[in-house]
């Protein structure tokens, strides 16, 4: 970000920022507070406390502990806040006048010491008298994105480019499982028409349109039920159903890729269904489920709950409208796990979920609980640091 002006910070400075409330890191020649991010973290706050005040190159490009993507190297960039204060030696610059070495105050040089030249550097400028961190939101830059990887342009609209794109599904599948995000969670134009409405739905649209008739089904079961103890006792199957719905979707629908045929009408449809999603895991307007979408995909599961308990009605209708109930949890626990601080077990979700987006988007498929994953053997394990005795 050319002309924004970082403040220089000293080695001893770092190293003092090494607690749970105050956690810097360096890469390089970059100083980062990452306290915002630490119970974010996939492996938990411990494992980044681990390296409080430390360079971070060395254990994050390490194969046994664990090899960080290239978009975590992204969300890194987000907590830059400014460079260390040994950069100024390498420069040439006198720590005690910010002067290049062998200058005098007024500018002239000693006697036997040759004026070093300084080349321009394309970093952001310093202010070597300034200590206060101007915090950075560093979102992917659309223009060295596009021109480097040849994919996505997130100034147009994504539907045609993935439709005229030509891209092979190898090509496509690394592209979109390699997060991107666009201006601090907004969203990026999908259709660019009419429709471009019917993409985008606030988390609230979830709970406010679902729930009342979540209400009203329940209702009309119990009208041929003897009690409402029995509705309860269906209504919580249709709620442990839907988990393994949630799990069975996310996995066999929603990230088929090994079986996803090679070509632009399946890339296109991948992408509409939750390649957006992991391609822009931040967009705040597309991590719920459009009300439209939503009832096409509800349809099976009424039919199939119902030719399932054929010989009640009542029965099937108060397992759906359990099941439904489980999909508005689903939904709105989805949005807070990217966007809400939640409590202690949610936040254990959270880092689960966020290394399912950012470490292995081919394990990791339960969202409100990891049960399933435990069952079918695609539970996501903590990434654990390498550590030296």
């Amino acid at each position: 970000m050319p002309g924004t002006t970082l403040p220089r910070i000293s080695p001893a400075e770092v190293k003092r920022n090494n607690t749970a409330t105050s956690c810097y890191v360096t890469s390089g020649s970059r100083v980062y507070d990452v306290t915002p991010f630490m119970e974010d973290h996939p492996g938990g706050a411990d494992l980044i406390l681990e390296y409080a005040g430390q360079d971070v190159r060395k254990i994050m490009g390490d194969e046994m502990s664990h090899t960080h993507s290239e978009a975590a190297y992204e969300v890194l960039e987000e907590y830059v806040i400014g460079y260390l204060d040994e950069d100024v030696e390498s420069l040439g610059l006198s720590k005690a006048n910010g002067k290049p070495n062998g200058m005098l105050e007024n500018g002239s040089s000693k006697a036997d010491v040759k004026k070093p030249v300084l080349e321009e550097i394309s970093e952001p400028s310093v202010d070597p008298t300034s200590m206060m961190a101007e915090k950075l939101s560093v979102e992917t830059n659309v223009v060295d994105d596009y021109r480097k990887n040849k994919f996505l342009d997130l100034n147009r609209p994504l539907f045609m480019q993935v439709w005229n794109g030509g891209f092979s599904k190898d090509f496509y599948l690394e592209q979109v499982h390699k997060p991107r995000h666009y201006k601090s969670g907004e969203s990026a134009p999908l259709f660019g028409n009419f429709l471009e409405p019917l993409s985008k739905t606030p988390w609230w649209v979830v709970p406010t349109l679902w729930l009342p008739m979540v209400g009203y089904g329940t209702w009309l079961a119990r009208q041929g039920m003897s009690s409402w103890t029995q509705v309860a006792s269906y209504w919580l199957f249709g709620l442990a159903l839907w988990t393994l719905v949630e799990y069975g979707m996310h996995r066999c629908l929603f990230h088929i890729d090994d079986l996803l045929p090679d070509n632009r009408v399946f890339l296109t449809l991948h992408f509409v269904l939750h390649g957006i999603h992991h391609y822009l895991p931040m967009d705040r307007l597309r991590l719920v489920m459009p009300p439209a979408l939503f009832a096409i995909l509800a349809t099976p599961f009424w039919k199939l709950v119902h030719a399932i308990i054929f010989w009640n009605w009542y029965i099937a209708t108060a397992v759906f409208c359990g099941g439904i109930f489980g999909y508005i949890c689903y939904d709105v626990t989805h949005y807070c796990l990217h966007h809400r601080t939640l409590p202690a077990h949610y936040r254990t979700l959270k880092k689960y979920h966020f290394q399912h987006h950012y470490a292995d988007f081919q394990n990791g498929f339960g969202v409100t609980s990891r049960f399933w994953d435990r069952v079918f053997g695609t539970e996501l394990l903590p990434p654990t640091a390498l550590r030296t005795t």
